[in-house]
């Protein structure tokens, strides 16, 4: 099966249309105002509409209120909802049924105890395995950090999953292979400046996807 990949943070016409263009299977944008990445909920909804043909739709909060919620279902229609805050199990099954759409964990990593998070929020409809952030940072994620991948070695998650955490084109290989990912997520490493997308590295990180799935058929062939 073909690695899911996700583009989030997109705030341009160009960036959504590279991701379109790549063959991204998500984007994602970004309603946290302590992200580089912010947009407002009126300034993502034509751009959710754009990509809307081609890939699904997911809006990230981090510990939001019911009301950016339903602002956000309201205007938007994602087709995902992804909480990257310290949201409780109660409070995603409460977003799943406050949104009706199905709730994306972030769950963040930085030794293999962590993955115990995993199974604590299996009442998620997906996980996203994230690089815990450091003492001192500001927001989450999307901080351009890559946890150790090979904590992952034989887990077996709860739900669907996507890596994330200081992806880029170049090591997207190693982190497919070491992590055995079905599925990816990338901000920062398809960035030119902290929230301004770069089209050439959105292309290059989705065609270096799809090489590794490609090699891998041959390998399994």
């Amino acid at each position: 099966m073909p690695t899911e990949v996700k583009i989030c943070g997109l705030r341009d016409a160009e960036a959504v249309d590279a991701a379109l263009e790549a063959g991204a299977d998500y984007v994602g944008f970004v309603f946290f105002e302590r992200s580089p990445r912010n947009i407002s909920v009126a300034e993502a909804a034509p751009l959710a509409a754009r990509a809307r043909e081609g890939a699904r739709v997911v809006a990230l909060t981090v510990n939001a209120d019911d009301a950016l919620l339903r602002e956000i279902l309201k205007t938007l229609r994602p087709d995902l909802m992804q909480l990257h805050g310290n949201e409780t199990p109660d409070r995603v099954a409460a977003v799943r049924t406050l949104t009706g759409r199905p709730v994306m964990k972030a769950v963040p990593l930085a030794t293999r105890s962590d993955l115990a998070l995993a199974e604590h929020y299996r009442i998620a409809d997906r996980l996203l395995l994230d690089a815990k952030p450091l003492p001192g940072a500001t927001r989450p994620g999307g901080n351009a950090a890559a946890f150790d991948w090979t904590i992952l070695d034989g887990f077996a998650s709860p739900r669907p999953w996507l890596l994330a955490g200081g992806l880029t084109p170049t090591n997207i290989a190693r982190a497919l292979k070491t992590s055995r990912a079905p599925g990816v997520d990338v901000s920062s490493g398809v960035e030119k400046a902290p929230g301004v997308k770069d089209p050439h590295l959105i292309r290059a990180f989705v065609k270096a996807v799809r090489a590794f799935d490609r090699l891998a058929r041959l390998l399994v062939g």
